[in-house]
């Protein structure tokens, strides 16, 4: 099958942002699946004048709010349905460097079966908060992976193999909140699937929307990364075959 890459954009009420992340990626010549997660008429609004204005923008519109992760599920289904083997994954908030997404296309051409993963470079006006706790979904995640090979669980700006996302579909339920993007990166990693890394810079922008819920994200991440741990257990004689298989004969 040709390589045929698209961009998938999940949005919910970032009507300020999206129109700039949209513009910068023109240049890029790929298709864009915009999937509307039942944002409000403003940013309907926008969202509408935007495939008006660019041909090669398509609107995926969800009733109701469900999450990044349904809105994620969304799109892959979409975009495999009309043929696309890969998609990269870009946030509506304009924190990805969208200029950056030709290298992740290119990382996808030489290896298409891996998962190229973004490796972020934070600015200073990262949040402390923000970069302590992905320390700690770093740690749960090198326990439950056996390995360091995963760079950031919790970055979304990513480039899925659509055929494995989907058959990953059919075998597992990943999670439609925040708790999405380090799930399914682990899950893809339990099925085999490689990861390659790609530096990129992150930009917090001033006024920006978070859709973040303290106490529902942080006790849904607790929940995720208790099932994983349980999941690796039950994983372990095959994880730590692949680590082993994984070092190198220096006889």
């Amino acid at each position: 099958m040709s390589f045929r890459p698209c961009i998938i954009i999940p949005i919910y009420n970032n009507r300020d942002t999206i129109q700039p992340v949209v513009e910068s990626l023109a240049s890029t010549g790929l298709p864009c699946l915009i999937v509307d997660d039942g944002s409000d008429v403003p940013t309907k609004d926008v969202l509408g004048r935007l495939a008006t204005s660019f041909p090669w923008v398509r609107l995926v519109t969800r009733p109701n709010n469900g999450g990044k992760g349904a809105a994620m599920r969304e799109g892959f289904h979409v975009a495999f349905g009309q043929g696309y083997t890969h998609a990269v994954q870009l946030d509506a908030d304009g924190q990805h460097d969208a200029g950056d997404t030709p290298r992740f296309i290119e990382a996808a051409r030489r290896a298409p079966e891996s998962l190229i993963m973004g490796k972020p470079v934070f600015d200073a006006a990262a949040p402390r908060a923000r970069r302590y706790g992905r320390l700690v979904t770093q740690f749960w995640v090198a326990i439950e992976t056996l390995s360091f090979e995963i760079p950031d669980a919790l970055y979304g700006f990513r480039c899925y193999p659509l055929a494995p996302v989907v058959r990953l579909y059919r075998e597992a339920t990943i999670g439609d909140g925040m708790v999405f993007d380090t799930a399914i990166a682990v899950r893809l990693f339990w099925a085999g699937v490689p990861i390659e890394p790609v530096e990129t810079r992150v930009s917090y922008q001033p006024g920006g929307i978070s859709h973040f819920h303290y106490l529902r994200d942080n006790l849904g991440i607790s929940w995720l990364h208790t099932c994983l741990t349980i999941g690796m257990v039950l994983r372990l004689p095959r994880l730590l075959l692949r680590r082993v298989s994984r070092v190198p004969d220096r006889s």
